[in-house]
């Protein structure tokens, strides 16, 4: 397995058409929405997966009338079969409800965040799905078939997708092609986090597809890589705290020198998760 070193490892150079179809394998095409910024590097991607006249849509994206008119032109004459939500951040699953009310399709997500965040993301509280999902569930469409995993860290409520048939999984936020994952307590829980990653690295998968960022070609190699970067932060941490840093601000100071200010509360946020993280589970 090739060694990645993050964040030299992040694909930051990733660029993609806003609201064209781009397809990435036989079974997956990809929709840009027009929503890029700090924390949705160049928009929300999209997913289509359809092998046929049937298509399972993940992530609808933001309630933005050009981007669902995108959409609209991109599944084409093909059935909407499934709207699947990876979790109820206003960025992946707050088009849903326009969608399904112009395709008739069903809504299927986990349910809604255990406590409302205070994260780089808008809450969708809104969305509740026709169909709620657990870990192990399968969704059988026209020629794909997704397999259900619960994955909380990033949101209490976050699920990815595995496509059967071409050895994919969607990881919605939990890795993303970029960056790391920001962790924001309530909502967001490191312990989980960490446990969520090392469950996707024992998978097979041969292809990763985020929310936000270029596909991943080395699944095991890039969140080894992931998980390795948060347990350094960890380390960094417990020495900052050993030198007498025990705020969550002279941490931020210590660990994000240079941090662009935009992205200060986000990393205030995970250094907390972090905290909260060691006091109850410890290191490691």
């Amino acid at each position: 397995m090739r060694q990645i070193s993050l964040p030299s490892g992040y694909n930051c150079s990733f660029t993609a058409p806003v609201g064209l179809p781009v397809a990435l394998s036989p079974l997956v095409t990809r929709v840009l929405a027009p929503n890029p910024g700090p924390f949705t590097f160049r928009g929300t991607g999209v997913y289509l997966v359809s092998a046929g006249v049937e298509v399972a849509v993940i992530d609808p994206g933001p309630l933005q009338d050009d981007h669902i008119a995108a959409l609209l032109r991109a599944i084409g004459t093909r059935r909407v079969s499934h709207i699947l939500i990876t979790h109820t951040h206003s960025d992946h699953s707050q088009g849903a409800d326009a969608l399904k009310a112009l395709t008739g399709a069903k809504t299927y997500g986990f349910g809604p965040q255990g406590a409302a965040s205070t994260g780089e993301e808008a809450d969708d509280t809104d969305f509740i799905p026709d169909v709620r999902l657990r870990d192990g569930d399968v969704i059988a469409g026209d020629g794909f078939t997704l397999s259900v995993l619960h994955t909380p860290g990033h949101a209490s409520n976050h699920l990815c997708y595995g496509l059967d048939e071409a050895r994919a999984l969607f990881t919605g936020d939990t890795v993303m092609g970029w960056s790391s994952s920001v962790i924001a307590p309530p909502d967001g829980d490191m312990g989980a986090y960490l446990q969520s990653l090392k469950r996707l690295i024992a998978r097979d998968d041969a292809m990763l597809y985020p929310t936000h960022g270029a596909p991943i070609a080395e699944p095991a190699a890039y969140m080894t890589a992931l998980l390795a970067h948060r347990l350094a932060r960890e380390a960094a941490i417990l020495a900052a705290r050993a030198r007498g840093v025990m705020d969550v601000a002279g941490l931020v100071d210590e660990i994000y020198a240079g941090l662009d200010p935009v992205l200060r509360p986000a990393a205030a946020l995970t250094v907390l998760a972090h905290l909260q993280k060691l006091e109850r589970d410890g290191p490691g």
